[in-house]
């Protein structure tokens, strides 16, 4: 059987709506982390809750955050986090054209490796 009828078992993946989740996540992500910073100070100064709760979704917030961390840490090869972490992880908005220079990519290498970045981290989070 070759690689393509192999290939073909697997359900087609929209790519563009993969992205849309992973971005979300990703941005998500940026205020899980000061969430359970949060969290984990309140704790050492003896501090139940500074503000009123909304939601009841403390237990799960962390879960995402420990797994988007762990998927950021060890999905991805040596440049792809510095793509995410800059193009999505900063807290100003920045430009792709910014990124690649600053990585000394090229602009095709840039869009592969961020392809590859979000694939692997939607595959990791078990979004596909």
């Amino acid at each position: 059987m070759s690689a393509q009828e192999q290939l073909s078992f697997l359900e087609p993946v929209d790519e563009k709506e993969v992205r849309k989740a992973v971005v979300k996540a990703l941005k998500e992500y940026k205020a899980l982390r000061v969430a359970v910073q949060n969290k984990k100070e309140r704790q050492e100064k003896g501090v139940d809750q500074l503000f009123p709760r909304l939601q009841k979704s403390e237990s799960t917030n962390e879960l995402k955050a420990r797994q988007i961390e762990r998927a950021l840490q060890y999905s991805l090869d040596e440049v792809e986090p510095q793509i995410i972490e800059e193009k999505y992880l900063c807290t100003s908005r920045v430009k792709d054209i910014n990124v690649y220079l600053d990585l000394g990519l090229t602009k095709d290498q840039f869009y592969t490796k961020k392809k590859e970045a979000i694939m692997q981290i939607a595959t990791a989070l078990g979004m596909i």
